[in-house]
């Protein structure tokens, strides 16, 4: 067994996984496993930029993350960055801020191999059901985009396309730096668009609607989920492996995108900071189901965070 520590650095959040793995068989000891939103996008799709204050927090959670692995013992420490290191001018700020905290260089993944990480991390389990119908197709909804990916065993194909639900709130629902709250159906249709311009664009690198079982990862999903399932706080094994129909969706979504800051946050499961952007991310998911014509979607909280951890064990790149 390998001990490693898998992080992932998005958008929105900032994950740290330890773990024992075996690199021959995959087989999975999970140590400690943690979600902090650091918001690392704030800004990047107006000004291309990372703010000071963003970075600030996102260092600050490496620190502690710093702390954690050293208690642990890991031996290899895979760091993965995804949309908002992409898209920054100014990057080489954090890849510097990393690897002087972490002692590792912090990958900038394409978007193609953030999504190959997120297949492997979220259909390993799978593998072994039956009752699920392949090809999958697996989506992760992040704060700067959104990754799809079509595949049996192995990946068919993939697309990364920038919508996110950092992205479209910050794009379509904040004025005068404050978030509109209850979003109008003016600024709710200008989202939904973007989301439809985008899925053209997956589309025409995955076969969409050729996929038997959809597979969906991230945050904005498993929220979703542990509100149809009614939970009083956020449970992550009760989450995980649920099977949201899209008439639950479609419902969850509506009241979302109708309710205040104040009404989403009063949500049990519901993490503060997903409370603005949550909308944003439902109107993603709610357009992915209709498009493919799911009639529901298997929640997975095993996602790239885990597919990395793999990747780190066996020393694949």
């Amino acid at each position: 067994m390998t001990r490693v520590a898998a992080i992932d650095c998005g958008t929105n959040s900032i994950r740290l996984l330890v773990a024992d793995v075996d690199p021959a068989t995959g087989r999975f000891t999970e140590l400690t496993r943690r979600m902090e939103v650091v918001r690392l996008g704030q800004g990047v799709d107006r000004t291309g930029r990372l703010a000071p204050e963003a970075l600030e927090r996102t260092f600050a959670r490496c620190r502690e993350y710093a702390a954690v692995i050293a208690e642990l013992g890991a031996e290899r420490i895979r760091f993965v960055a995804t949309s908002a290191s992409r898209d920054a001018e100014n990057s080489e700020v954090f890849v510097q801020g990393v690897r002087d905290i972490l002692g590792v260089e912090p990958e900038v993944v394409t978007g193609d191999q953030e999504a190959q990480l997120s297949f492997d991390g979220a259909t390993r389990e799978l593998a072994g059901d039956d009752r699920l119908a392949r090809p999958y197709l697996v989506f992760d909804i992040g704060g700067g985009s959104t990754e799809f990916v079509v595949g049996d065993d192995e990946v068919r194909a993939a697309r990364s396309v920038d919508v996110g639900c950092v992205r479209m709130t910050e794009r379509h629902l904040v004025r005068d730096g404050a978030v509109i709250d209850p979003p109008t159906p003016e600024r709710l249709a200008a989202i939904r668009a973007d989301i439809e311009a985008a899925l053209d664009l997956a589309g025409e690198t995955v076969p969409l609607a050729e996929a038997e079982t959809l597979v969906g990862l991230a945050g904005t999903v498993t929220t979703i989920a542990a509100i149809a399932l009614g939970l009083e706080e956020y449970d992550s094994e009760a989450i995980h492996h649920s099977r949201i129909s899209l008439e639950q969706v479609r419902e969850i979504t509506g009241r979302l995108c109708a309710s205040t800051h104040e009404e989403r946050a009063a949500i049990p499961a519901m993490h503060p900071g997903r409370v603005d952007v949550i909308p944003s991310g439902a109107l993603v998911l709610l357009a992915v189901m209709e498009r493919t014509g799911a009639r529901e979607v298997v929640v997975s909280e095993h996602d790239i965070l885990d597919g990395i951890a793999h990747y780190a064990a066996s020393g694949a790149r």
